[in-house]
């Protein structure tokens, strides 16, 4: 007779091997969406030992992949089978609406253990997204420690270190040896995975210090934590945004950082993945704001609301258009003169917007990296410059001598290109001045979106376009 475990293994490979013949699918764990669905609609199938067995090694992401696309009855099962450290790590993957839905299918006892052993940032930012009503039910399931450590939390801005920050970590008093420091960090170890750097406090819970867990392992038992630790520290405050944090990250290469009050003390920690949630964000609401979106539209948003959203950037570029048609009007005795100047005028507009546009992009992914003084600036604008006079001289001299041959006429392919080259330049300066000038003035550059470039840059470039026209008219005719 075999035993219980060798009965479930038996049973789930005969299940996974008539699937494999059905489907000709490699007998690996799946990592395209619909095969994970289809393989895990299969295992829930089976009886609560065979699914506990089967997804026992299912990574957490997979698991909140399969909830999400699931029915409401294999939603229940599968909350049933986990167990709970799989299953805090699978609900922590959710949105915070089938966060909620989870707690309240999970039953009191349930939803309170693995409510205590979520990372309290996580809970905080689930906190916030539900009812009065909802968050003080949840609350009243935790113990009283880890409640008031979450409303803690939710004091904090959601886009600063505090917001961002959990007490999931390990830390030792300086007069510890390092014998009475791994025995803490082994009684730790239960409630956090946060265990690469471990935090050094004075008597005053002051943070003085750091030390890496190979450090501390590698160290004979009876040397002391202040003999060993870093006190060269790098720490952030609650209230420092969240971007500079990200920063930070990027370069000290750091996997946590603390987070202290004015004072010193340690209150939490930022660990590395709630920054990589950070920079996707803050990558979100850059190229949303880039192409004059609001960053709460995706591809869930209904249709009026996302209408609703774009508006007002459409409108103002509306009316800043109509500008671009005056400027038309008032060269409009050049124009019945010179029809053939209408023929270039997508060119010259589109040239310079693009042009914008680019020298825009360059100037927004540097502000993310890099710091923003007054000889890069300089260095930046003269750069810029001089891509706009190479850009405009290659392209001016190209169209100009297509529009003096296709047109037959010298002097409107020189007004053509020199029209081009200025307007290649202005549109370059442009697209690197103002987002710089918006920067300097404490206001978020991606507000100097694509379109909004595209549209000042059409301004600029008619009334050059025209203006040389004008001026050169007697030559034209």
């Amino acid at each position: 007779m075999g035993s219980k475990r060798d009965k479930q293994k038996q049973a789930w490979n005969e299940k996974k091997i008539t699937k494999a013949d059905s489907s000709k699918d490699k007998d690996t764990v799946p990592y395209d969406t619909d095969e994970i669905i289809d393989e895990a609609e299969l295992i829930l199938q089976g009886s609560v030992d065979e699914v506990k067995y089967a997804l026992r090694y299912w990574h957490p992401y997979d698991l909140a992949v399969v909830y999400r696309h699931v029915n409401l009855s294999q939603r229940s099962r599968l909350l049933e089978v986990l167990e709970v450290g799989q299953l805090t790590e699978m609900i922590r993957e959710l949105n915070p609406d089938l966060q909620l839905e989870s707690f309240q299918m999970l039953g009191r006892n349930r939803a309170a253990e693995v409510l205590n052993r979520m990372d309290n940032d996580d809970l905080a930012d689930m906190m916030a997204a539900v009812s009065v009503e909802e968050k003080e039910f949840l609350l009243s399931l935790m113990e009283r420690e880890e409640s008031d450590t979450v409303r803690r939390l939710m004091t904090y801005e959601p886009e600063t270190a505090g917001g961002l920050m959990t007490n999931r970590y390990v830390w030792f008093y300086e007069r510890y040896t390092v014998r009475e420091a791994v025995e803490k960090v082994k009684a730790f170890a239960e409630m956090t995975k946060n265990v690469h750097y471990l935090y050094v406090v004075n008597e005053q819970k002051r943070l003085v210090g750091t030390l890496t867990y190979r450090e501390l392992v590698l160290a004979p038992e009876t040397d002391t934590i202040q003999s060993l630790m870093n006190e060269k520290v790098i720490s952030v405050t609650v209230d420092t945004d969240q971007e500079e944090v990200a920063r930070l990250f990027e370069q000290y290469d750091f996997l946590s950082m603390p987070v202290v009050d004015p004072d010193d003390k340690l209150l939490g920690i930022v660990t590395v993945d709630d920054v990589i949630d950070v920079l996707r964000e803050e990558a979100h609401e850059d190229i949303n704001k880039l192409s004059a979106t609001d960053k709460t539209i995706d591809f869930r948003t209904n249709p009026f609301i996302a209408a609703r959203r774009r508006l007002p950037w459409l409108i103002m570029l509306l009316f800043l258009g109509l500008v671009s048609g005056s400027i038309i009007s008032r060269f409009e005795g050049t124009l019945q003169q010179v029809v053939a100047l209408t023929f270039f005028m997508p060119m010259i507009a589109g040239m310079t917007g693009n042009t914008g546009t680019q020298s825009l992009a360059v100037v927004i992914r540097g502000l993310a990296s890099e710091h923003l003084d007054k000889g890069t600036v300089t260095r930046l604008l003269w750069r810029e410059l001089f891509v706009g006079l190479i850009i405009g001289t290659v392209c001016g001299t190209a169209v100009a001598l297509v529009a003096g041959i296709w047109q037959g006429s010298l002097a409107l392919g020189l007004v053509v290109g020199c029209s081009l080259f200025l307007t290649v330049i202005i549109g370059t300066m442009a697209g690197t001045a103002i987002p710089i000038l918006l920067y300097k003035l404490n206001a978020d550059p991606a507000v100097a979106s694509g379109p909004l470039i595209t549209t000042l840059n059409d301004i600029f470039s008619l009334t050059v376009y025209f203006g040389t026209a004008t001026l050169f008219l007697s030559y034209l005719i």
